[in-house]
């Protein structure tokens, strides 16, 4: 008995990767196993740099503070011991926002922490 294929289905399968491939250069566009290669190793890339991201913001984040409490008279290490022992709970993403944005803000936050 003759194998059984289904060509529909491994038709449809290609052309879902093909799409996924679309604005990919030369091959990596048009030529299928070149296509499924490079598609793959983005998705694992994906998968890979939306754990990185955070990792990339707090660093940001931890920078602006560190900047904006220089600019007052402390250092981030110690800026962010005085708020934990004055139990202020804010975030490193709020802290790094109003150093940004509000400075008067931030200043009124080092100088109720500072001893």
């Amino acid at each position: 008995m003759p194998r059984s294929q289904n060509k529909v289905a491994s038709r449809q399968r290609r052309k879902k990767f093909l799409k996924l491939a679309k604005g990919y250069w030369g091959a990596r566009s048009k030529i299928w196993t070149v296509a499924k290669h490079h598609i793959e190793k983005g998705l694992q890339y994906q998968y890979r740099d939306r754990r990185n991201r955070k990792r990339e913001f707090r660093r940001l984040w931890i920078t602006r503070i560190n900047a904006a409490a220089r600019l007052n008279g402390t250092t981030y290490s110690r800026l962010m011991h005085d708020l934990k022992q004055a139990n202020i709970g804010i975030n490193r993403k709020m802290l790094a926002d109003l150093a940004m944005n509000q400075p008067q803000a931030f200043k009124a936050i080092v100088d109720r922490v500072a001893k």
